[in-house]
C-alpha cells in the first residue's frame, strides 16, 4: 500500500512501499509501471514530432521498438560492465535478471545512440536527423524512470536540512536531498527548452545540432546533480568525481562538438533505399 508522506520536523517522511501491486509470487513495482509509462509517453509525443516532420506511423513504430531494446539493453550493461563487473563478469547470467534492478543511464544513452544508428543503417533515414528528433522526447522517459527511483527510495541525496528535505524511512532516518526529484524536474525543463527550440527556430533544423544540445544539457545537469547524490557504489566513496560524472563528461564533449561543427542543413528527411 501507498504509505502517506507526513510532516516530521518541517521535514517530509518518505516510507512508500515500492511494490504497487502483489500477484502471488509477482510483484508490479512502481518503478517499472513509472519506467513503462515513460517510455509511452515518449512514444507517443514522437509520433507526433515524426508525422509532424513526414514519417509513417509503421517506421516511427518500428524506430521506438529499437529505441526501447536499446535503452533497456544498454542501461543494463551499463550498470553491470562499469558499476559492478566484478560480481557480474564472475556470474554473468545475472546479467540478463533486469528486474533485481541495477540500470544505468549513460548506458541507455549508448544503447539509444547505437539502436538509431542500427535503424538508420536499414532504413536509409539519417542519423542525425533521427536522433534530434528522437532526443525531444527521451528527457520525457528520463523524468519518469526518476520517479520510479523515488518509489523505490534509491539514488538519494546526501544529507540536508533544507526545509524540502526528504526523510526516506526505508534508507534511515536523516533528513535527505531529494535528488530523484531534482532529476525529475530538471529534465522535464531541459525537455521544455528543447521543444521551444524545435519549434520556435526560424531557421531550418540542422542535423546533429538538436542532438548535440541534448547531450550538453542532460549530462551537463547530471554532472552537476550528482555533488547532491551519495555514491551509487562502495568503490565511489572518497572519489573527487563519481563515476556518474565522469562517464558524463565525454558526452557533453560529444555534443559540444555535434553543437559547433558546420554541416549541410536538412529541411526534410531523406527518403528510404
Amino acid at each position: 500500500m501507498l504509505a502517506m508522506t507526513v510532516a516530521v520536523h518541517d521535514w517530509l517522511v518518505w516510507n512508500v512501499n515500492p511494490v504497487l501491486v502483489q500477484l502471488g509470487p509477482l510483484g508490479i513495482r512502481w518503478y517499472g509501471v513509472l519506467f513503462a509509462a515513460g517510455l509511452l509517453a515518449a512514444y507517443e509525443a514522437g509520433w507526433r514530432i515524426f508525422q509532424r516532420d513526414g514519417m509513417p506511423r509503421a517506421e516511427v513504430d518500428r524506430l521506438f521498438g529499437y529505441v526501447t531494446i536499446g535503452t533497456i539493453v544498454g542501461a543494463r550493461l551499463g550498470h553491470t560492465l562499469l558499476y559492478e563487473p566484478g560480481f557480474y563478469l564472475t556470474h554473468p547470467l545475472n546479467i540478463l535478471y533486469v528486474w533485481r534492478g541495477g540500470l544505468a543511464s549513460h548506458g541507455g544513452a549508448v544503447g539509444i545512440i547505437l539502436a538509431v544508428w542500427w535503424f538508420a543503417r536499414r532504413t536509409g533515414r539519417p542519423m542525425l536527423w533521427l536522433l534530434d528528433r528522437v532526443s525531444l522526447v527521451a528527457p520525457i522517459a528520463a523524468a519518469s524512470i526518476r520517479l520510479g527511483n523515488l518509489f523505490n527510495s534509491e539514488i538519494v541525496g546526501k544529507p540536508s536540512e533544507v526545509p524540502w528535505a526528504f526523510i526516506f524511512e526505508r534508507v534511515d532516518q536523516r533528513p535527505r536531498h531529494p535528488a530523484q526529484l531534482y532529476e525529475a524536474l530538471g529534465y522535464v525543463v531541459i525537455g521544455l527548452i528543447l521543444w521551444l527550440a524545435y519549434r520556435r527556430s526560424s531557421l531550418p533544423l540542422q542535423n546533429g545540432r538538436l542532438f548535440g544540445a541534448t547531450l550538453v544539457l542532460i549530462f551537463s545537469f547530471r554532472f552537476a546533480i550528482e555533488f547532491l547524490k551519495e555514491p551509487q557504489v562502495a568503490a565511489e566513496a572518497g572519489m573527487l568525481f563519481d563515476l556518474g560524472q565522469l562517464l558524463s563528461v565525454p558526452l557533453v564533449v560529444v555534443g559540444a562538438i555535434l553543437m559547433l561543427l558546420p554541416r549541410r542543413t536538412v529541411t526534410e528527411p531523406q527518403p528510404p533505399h
